[in-house]
C-alpha cells in the first residue's frame, strides 16, 4: 500500500508546485534536505562505528562474560523454555546488552542469531515459540541507557543539551519494557490454559 502511497504524493506535490509557480522552492528544498541528509548520516556513522567497536571489544573480553552471568537470572525467568539452550542464551544476552546500551545496530546481528537458535527448538514452526515472543518484546522496548542514537540526532541539529532526554527515556523504555513483559507473561500463561 505505502508502495503507491509515496509515488502518488510526490507527484501530486510536484503538479501542484508546477501549477502554484513554486517549483524553485521544491528545488533549493531538496538540495537544502540532501545537505542536511549527508551532514545526519555522517554523524550516525561515526557514533556507530564508535559504539559498535567498542561493543566488538567488550564482547571479546571478560567484561561480557560477567554481564552475561549477571542477566542470567533475570533471561532464565523470561525464557524458562530455552534457559538450556546455550547458544540462544548468549545471544539473547548480547542483544540485550546491546539494545541497554543503547547500541540497536550492534544489537541486531545477536537478535537475529538468537532467533535462529530458538526457530530450531520451535515445535511448530508456524506459530512463533514463547521464547520468540519474549525476544520480539524486549527488542522492540528496550529499555535503555544511553540512547546513543537519539543524542546523535539531537547533537547533529545543534540542540543546546543534546543529552537532556536521558532520564525521560529511562521513563519511558522501563514503563514500555515492563508493560510489555507483563502482557506477554499474561498471554503466555492463558495460552498454556487453554
Amino acid at each position: 500500500m505505502l508502495n503507491y502511497m509515496w509515488p502518488i504524493l510526490i507527484i501530486c506535490s510536484f503538479g501542484y508546485a508546477i501549477i502554484s509557480g513554486n517549483i524553485e522552492n521544491v528545488n533549493n528544498s531538496i538540495f537544502e534536505s540532501l545537505e542536511e541528509v549527508i551532514s545526519l548520516s555522517m554523524t550516525l556513522v561515526g557514533t556507530m562505528c564508535l559504539w559498535c567497536g567498542l561493543m566488538e571489544i567488550v564482547k571479546n573480553t571478560s567484561i561480557m562474560k560477567k554481564l552475561i552471568k549477571l542477566l542470567r537470572p533475570i533471561l532464565n525467568w523470561l525464557f524458562p523454555e530455552s534457559k538450556n539452550n546455550k547458544e540462544a542464551m548468549e545471544n539473547i544476552s548480547i542483544n540485550t546488552i546491546s539494545n541497554i546500551l543503547g547500541l540497536g545496530n550492534a544489537a541486531t546481528p545477536a537478535g537475529i542469531k538468537a532467533m535462529e537458535s530458538l526457530q530450531k527448538e520451535n515445535k511448530n514452526n508456524k506459530r512463533l515459540s514463547n521464547s520468540m515472543m519474549m525476544l520480539i518484546v524486549l527488542n522492540t522496548t528496550s529499555i535503555e541507557l544511553i540512547p546513543t542514537t537519539v543524542i546523535a540526532i539531537r547533537s547533529s541539529l545543534n540542540a543546546a543539551s543534546p543529552a537532556d532526554i536521558i532520564i525521560p527515556i529511562w521513563f519511558s523504555t522501563i514503563i514500555g519494557t515492563t508493560v510489555g513483559v507483563i502482557s506477554t507473561k499474561i498471554l503466555i500463561k492463558r495460552g498454556k490454559n487453554k
